[in-house]
């Protein structure tokens, strides 16, 4: 009997594309079902009744909530093709140390289009230390676990499709301040399972000018 998987997403969650690209990765096929986070769907407000968010991942009619977690299930269950956590404990332990820490750049992107002033310039400081410490833990490596694409890649790439959003409201270039970096967005980008997953930095812009407009922004 095949697994019936379900990804309840958003198309513009940075979260969301996470669990894309591991599905990817493991080259499983699911059904996608958009959700709209104003109107929240029945079967949302059931399959995450605690926080009400996507992505829900749905394996077999039992969800499983919160992005990192969706993608470490994901990898456990289908641990037989592409592995995304090492095997060694440390490696594996340091691989959701710094999976966590990535975490941060949601609420500090999110801070950079939805404010202006000191408190716009007060997280757009704040993103560019992240990112900045992220390169370093990078270093001169292809990827972040060293040779293969692996679970920090997944929980990071996918905030990429969103720099150029972050850097038109916030006034400033990720490319100047962490080469290394998008050097290793780009790289990723040449795999199928993230090129295939991420959307589109523009629409992704246009996405945000709508919301800031929603929002009283603008």
């Amino acid at each position: 009997m095949a697994d019936e998987i379900i990804l309840l997403d958003l198309w513009a969650s940075m979260l969301g594309m996470r669990v894309r690209v591991a599905l990817a990765e493991k080259g499983l096929k699911y059904e996608y079902r958009e959700q709209d986070l104003r109107n929240k769907s029945p079967l949302l407000l059931e399959m995450n009744p605690v926080h009400k968010k996507i992505p829900v991942l749905i394996h077999n009619g039992k969800p499983i909530c919160e992005s990192l977690i969706i993608v470490q299930y994901i990898d456990e269950v289908w641990y037989n093709k592409s592995p995304l956590l090492p095997s060694d404990p440390y490696q594996r332990a340091q691989a959701r140390f710094w999976a966590d820490y990535t975490d941060k750049l949601y609420e500090l992107g999110r801070q950079l289009w939805l404010t202006k002033g000191e408190e716009q310039e007060t997280a757009k400081k704040g993103f560019m230390e992240c990112l900045k410490l992220l390169e370093g833990e990078l270093g001169d490596k292809p990827y972040f676990g060293g040779q293969n694409f692996g679970f920090l890649d997944v929980a990071l790439v996918t905030f990429s499709c969103w720099f150029f959003a972050y850097e038109s409201f916030g006034n400033f270039s990720v490319e100047a301040e962490c080469p290394k970096l998008v050097a290793w967005s780009k790289r990723c980008m040449e795999k199928e399972s993230v090129s295939s997953s991420l959307e589109d930095p523009l629409k992704i812009h246009g996405f945000v000018i709508m919301m800031r407009k929603e929002l009283g922004v603008e």
